[in-house]
């Protein structure tokens, strides 16, 4: 019995003993103080027609001021419990007359589809990349609640238990393409045993919130194991490296010579301030800026008059030696180092991962986290100025913001940015929702673990698609354009149908990187592209 049928009984308890009750008390006031006995049936029948409006005259008046008084009291109860009627009753059934209902098995002829172990802001993403290659896709979710709006909002799903035989044979596991159990990782566990029992070549993705527990995901049979959040947290590694070294540790490899990597322009360096025209980036350093990211916005083809303020976060291509002199002027022009420079704020898995990169990388750090564990130097709240200050959190270069919750992200980055106006935040969120507001918050460079787990997920399920990296603000992507075989680049405007940049044209052995608008695309071509993930998703649909 469900929360809603708990009610509704309730409901009709209280009704029958208020009923009941007021039929008894009716009778013996009647007999009492008005001196006209009644039968229970006729004051059964009395408080039926006071409880439902529909009248009573037969034995008014009433002349005892006891009566008159019992007569108010009870309309006044009739009226609570006729409007008590419609949210616990009345509401609940209209709902349920106009609410689509999420089948509880998957329709016939759907097959060669993505089996998606419940809804989570993690699988959002997965499920655009699905629909960008027209792959058929079944949630299967257990909460009746959850299941119905999901179906309202047009995705396929059905309601099913997805740890069970019977609810994975519904979301018809042998004709499926993968399944993918991203929920925990004890339940995740105990889904990719119950699949693989019952389809032993289906393919079973795992995600995996602590790496360590990898090895019994193997065990249970999952043929890909993911652990996005050390992931996650190497990639905001490489940010804190890059920005306290003028060498470049986290770049794409495109050819032999090719490189493809972020660069923030950092507070007080020659570059902050003078708009992209008058930086001279491309002279100076001998990079192409392929796009750039303003204020968390991504702009594929910055105006010469866009202006480079601190926390601009550029994408650039060129030779290993251009980007680092690329990053010798993004630097400030005195950059200090001494021990404590770098403030990691959260010692859970990501803030881990960063702090054993820095150590790899010599680059001393100072942990700030709510419980007190080995490793962690200050132990106090991340949101409170008195814990940040007792971290040195005026000192310092870069703050890594590796909390688990986004609300609690967001309120640290502003509490940072107040104290340290001039260090680089660097932080980690869980949903793609919420990048926009930690960037607006204040910080200079946020990545997402549901945009990082969608890709990897994405990687593995996705034929003819090799994602070059899953790690940064863009995806890089390997793969084949049918659709312009024959066209030029000019002719294509790939940039402004798409917001993607191609970087480089994979043709039998050779990587050409120089091209121009006349370069020609020829039949069995695999495109290096760059761009965001809606832009990735665009270019897929337009051209493979």
């Amino acid at each position: 019995m469900n929360g809603w049928q708990r009610r509704v009984v309730g409901y009709f308890l209280l009704l029958c003993l208020a009923l009941v009750g007021t039929a008894l008390a009716y009778r013996w006031g009647m007999a009492t103080y008005e001196g006209r006995p009644q039968t229970f049936l006729d004051s059964l029948q009395f408080t039926v027609e006071m409880f439902t409006t529909t009248g009573f005259g037969g034995d008014a008046p009433w002349h005892s001021p006891q009566m008159q008084a019992f007569i108010v009291v009870t309309d006044l109860l009739g009226m609570a419990l006729l409007v008590g009627a419609l949210p616990v009753v009345a509401t609940p059934l209209l709902e349920a007359a106009f609410t689509e209902t999420a089948p509880t098995a998957l329709e016939n002829g759907v097959e060669g589809h993505v089996i998606l172990c419940s809804y989570t802001t993690r699988a959002e993403v997965l499920i655009e990349e699905l629909e960008a290659h027209d792959v058929p896709y079944v949630v299967v979710e257990s909460d009746r609640e959850r299941a119905d709006e999901l179906y309202g909002d047009g995705h396929r799903v059905i309601r099913a238990d997805p740890e069970s035989a019977e609810g994975l044979t519904a979301a018809r596991l042998a004709e499926s393409r993968a399944l993918v159990a991203d929920l925990s990782d004890q339940v995740d566990a105990s889904i990719v045993l119950a699949a693989k029992e019952l389809a032993e070549d289906v393919p079973v993705v795992s995600v995996v919130d602590d790496p360590d527990l990898e090895r019994y995901h193997r065990l249970a049979g999952a043929d890909h194991v993911l652990s996005p959040r050390p992931l996650l947290g190497r990639g905001l590694a490489a940010k804190v490296t890059t920005a306290l070294r003028t060498e470049i540790d986290e770049t794409i490899t495109i050819g032999d010579d090719l490189r493809l990597a972020e660069v923030s322009v950092r507070h007080g360096s020659d570059l902050a301030g003078e708009t992209l025209g008058e930086s001279g980036i491309r002279e100076r350093a001998g990079v192409n800026v392929v796009g750039a990211w303003f204020q968390g916005e991504f702009d594929a083809s910055p105006s010469p008059d866009a202006t480079l303020e601190r926390g601009t976060v550029l994408l650039v291509s060129g030779r290993s030696d251009q980007l680092e002199r690329l990053v010798g002027m993004t630097h400030s022009s005195v950059r200090r180092f001494s021990p404590g420079r770098t403030v990691i704020a959260g010692y859970g898995q990501v803030g881990r991962t960063v702090a054993a990169e820095l150590d790899e990388a010599g680059i001393p750090y100072t942990v700030v986290d709510r419980t007190d564990a080995e490793g962690v130097d200050v132990v106090g709240d991340a949101t409170e100025s008195e814990t940040l200050s007792e971290a040195g959190i005026t000192e310092v270069d870069t703050v890594v913001i590796a909390l688990p919750d986004d609300t609690t992200t967001e309120f640290a980055t502003l509490v940072v940015r107040d104290a340290a106006p001039d260090a680089e935040i660097v932080a980690r969120v869980d949903e793609h929702a919420n990048v926009s507001k930690t960037y607006r918050a204040g910080a200079d460079y946020v990545l997402s673990l549901a945009t990082v787990t969608g890709r990897m997920s994405a990687a593995r399920l996705l034929e003819g698609r090799d994602v070059l990296a899953v790690e940064g603000q863009v995806e890089v992507v390997r793969l084949e354009a049918p659709r312009l075989v024959g066209r030029t680049l000019g002719e294509a405007d790939i940039r402004g149908r798409t917001g993607c940049t191609v970087l480089a044209i994979e043709r039998d052995d050779d990587v050409i990187t120089e091209m121009g608008p006349d370069t020609g695309i020829e039949r069995d071509d695999e495109l290096v592209v760059v761009g965001t993930d809606d832009g990735i998703r665009t270019f897929e649909r337009a051209f493979t």
